[in-house]
């Protein structure tokens, strides 16, 4: 009778412990390489995320960004992501040529976050100081489909050049196209990421290089409303003294239908409740906005953060 009594409290143990180990929340954030912005940020999202959800555990996974991003989200296996706005439009609309087979019917906006500028890096002896000095440079136009790709893809087009006005064309993230440029084996870089990016400091800081002016005529042949006329501040980089004409493209933050209105809601408003922690870990954070986060957004919001932005009058 003892072991019966014994066996049935260890058959009990053993079901509560298995409902309290099912009960975890999982939340597995989704960035972009290690030399790029959604990285650091992904961490620090990851390490307040730890902090704010009971029973949570969270993960950050580096990928190559915003088309990898939201297709893992579409499939369940991310809670949260970021990406680029135009991306993110894509992929809502099963556009085949952006990567996207069928629409991404499960995505979920939880914020507009900060904006990613298309940033031409060349070195200086290459003799690039327009669009049309492209032509016949060997360049690197980041990880294949990933968000910079797509964009290098719409400004090319729009400048009437394509890949085969190049002499070389490596489809590399980040940390790998400035390792090949400090080597002399290509000779243009474009990165579509947050100002100040730690790729593009490293490259400006080891080689002298020149910063390619986009014209604001170019970004109206985009045609594409979320590519918006931009500057890259004077001094953001070493050696840059002048303001570069170039393109801002929103950044979002996704989940999808699956993740619960509390998990949302909270992913949610500890973004906001941490934007200070969020600026220290990455400078490009303090360019979110919080009475911009609802806006211009291609897919609709979670219930989870509509509700946190009815609470603070953002939506009526």
């Amino acid at each position: 009778m003892k072991s019966l009594v014994r066996k049935c409290v260890i058959g009990t143990a053993f079901v509560a412990a298995t409902s309290v180990a099912s009960a975890a929340t999982f939340v597995n954030v989704l960035t972009g390489g290690t030399s790029g912005v959604y990285y650091p940020l992904g961490v620090t999202l990851s390490q307040i995320y730890g902090e704010v959800i009971a029973d949570s555990k969270v993960q950050v996974q580096a990928t190559k960004a915003s088309a990898e991003n939201l297709n893992l989200l579409q499939a369940g296996r991310g809670e949260i992501g970021f990406s680029l706005g135009d991306s993110v439009s894509d992929a809502w609309k099963g556009n085949a040529d952006a990567g996207f087979a069928k629409p991404l019917d499960k995505l979920r906006a939880i914020a507009s976050v900060y904006p990613n500028y298309i940033q031409i890096v060349a070195l200086a002896d290459a003799n690039v100081k327009s669009l049309a000095d492209l032509k016949g440079k060997r360049i690197s136009v980041g990880a294949p489909r990933s968000g910079t790709e797509l964009n290098a893809r719409a400004i090319l087009r729009a400048a009437g050049l394509s890949y085969n006005d190049f002499a070389k064309v490596e489809y590399l993230p980040f940390g790998e196209s400035v390792e090949l440029m400090k080597n002399r084996q290509i000779d243009v870089t474009l990165q579509s990421a947050g100002l100040g990016v730690a790729a593009l400091r490293d490259l400006s800081a080891a080689v002298k290089v020149n910063f390619v002016p986009i014209p604001a005529e170019v970004v109206a042949k985009v045609g594409d409303p979320a590519y918006q006329a931009a500057k890259v501040p004077a001094n953001t980089y070493e050696g840059q003294t002048a303001d570069v004409d170039t393109v801002a493209i929103n950044n979002l933050l996704v989940t999808h239908e699956k993740v619960s209105d509390e998990v949302a809601y909270q992913m949610t408003k500890s973004i906001f409740d941490n934007l200070e922690r969020l600026g220290t870990s990455h400078s490009a954070a303090r360019q979110i906005k919080l009475e911009k986060a609802a806006e211009g957004l291609p897919i609709p919001l979670h219930p989870g953060a509509e509700k946190f932005y009815r609470e603070k009058g953002l939506i009526k």
